[in-house]
């Protein structure tokens, strides 16, 4: 690991410079929001920004995928046999990608890549991106990514991290695709012997401005039985709940999908689509049966699975990285800090738990 010293006056000549080898992807602003999109010539990355309303994960998962095709000609050879569609995996850059959003993808991958099972359009959509984060110094009020295995700061999953720094960014290369980015981008500059501590303390003073957090440390010694059985959580939680999705869709480590068939003209697509396990439909039967036929069913299933399914499958951590959007965005003031709080503190002999937010 190495830091350079990033002038900000050399900043776009630097990512005119990547235009050749990358598709570049930023932040920039819609109306009174953030969101990633692709850069096109001439236009910057928006870094002066809180967090974008919908995590970036859309990069390496796209909200809707074309997986498989066919021919439905019947002169075709391969009438109606589904062959996977010629695909360029061109290699791009995320750019100011916040560590919580940037943590997502090791939260994310245990689903996709697996021992039994690597799903080929994630892996080589994140093997082919190089993520260049921006640490955040100014974290939203619900923000509770310390204490959820993430940070302001935190670098374990960028390839570099640009640390604000007035006039320039300090910039932590942290691996080889990092190193081969900032070479192609002319940025070499050294950033002096103190700049490691120079950013450690910048790390510190943000850190002390997170005063949101979750307490995790019960939840793997809960009997999943218990949590799921604790009416005096998920009645009142479930009560102002309407079902909308918006938390899953804003939420960078929801993984739930759908896959189905379309038709347009002679050929067939099959399509994999963001979905959410808080529609009715999502695990509607063909018989007509739903094991998760009332919106308590479903909400339950949300945070159980987030807050103990994982915890006991992979004794990783949560999966969640402390972003906050689900808690901004939910529109009954839902809250996952509350509502991990209590599940932590569950006590199934008097069916009580500490109701706190934060």
């Amino acid at each position: 690991m190495k830091v350079i010293k990033i002038d900000k006056k050399d900043w776009t000549a630097g990512l005119e410079k990547l235009r050749g080898s990358y598709a570049l992807i930023g932040p920039v602003k819609e109306k009174f929001y953030h969101t990633f999109k692709t850069l096109e010539p001439g236009r910057e990355p928006d870094m002066a920004y809180a967090n974008s309303r919908i995590t970036p994960k859309y990069v390496i998962y796209p909200q809707s995928e074309v997986i498989l095709k066919c021919s439905l000609d019947e002169n075709d050879s391969d009438y109606k046999i589904f062959k996977e569609p010629d695909k360029e995996y061109q290699s791009k850059v995320v750019l100011g990608i916040r560590p919580c959003d940037a943590d997502s993808f090791s939260v994310v991958r245990r689903n996709f890549d697996t021992e039994d099972y690597k799903d080929p359009y994630w892996l080589r959509a994140y093997e082919t991106t190089t993520f260049v984060g921006l640490a955040c110094d100014s974290p939203c009020p619900t923000c509770f990514c310390t204490s959820a295995g993430s940070g302001p700061y935190n670098d374990a999953n960028m390839d570099v991290l640009l640390v604000d720094n007035g006039d320039h960014y300090l910039a932590k290369v942290l691996t080889e695709k990092g190193e081969s980015l900032v070479s192609a981008a002319g940025w070499n500059d050294n950033a002096g012997d103190d700049a490691a501590d120079r950013i450690e303390k910048k790390k510190t003073e943000a850190e002390s401005r997170i005063q949101s957090r979750v307490n995790t440390e019960n939840l793997a010694g809960q009997s999943l039985l218990d949590l799921y059985e604790a009416d005096t959580i998920w009645e009142k939680e479930a009560f102002a709940c309407i079902n909308c999705g918006t938390c899953t869709y804003v939420c960078p480590t929801c993984w739930c999908f759908d896959v189905q068939d379309e038709v347009h003209g002679k050929e067939g697509y099959r399509i994999r689509n963001w979905d959410s396990c808080m529609y009715p439909l999502f695990t509607l039967h063909a018989a007509g049966h739903n094991p998760r036929g009332t919106k308590l069913d479903r909400l339950r299933q949300r945070f159980m699975h987030k807050l103990k399914y994982y915890v006991d499958k992979y004794e990783s951590g949560i999966q969640c990285t402390g972003c906050g959007r689900c808690i901004r965005m939910c529109p009954v003031n839902i809250d996952i800090r509350r509502i991990c709080n209590m599940m932590n503190s569950y006590d199934p002999e008097s069916c009580t738990c500490e109701v706190t937010a934060s």
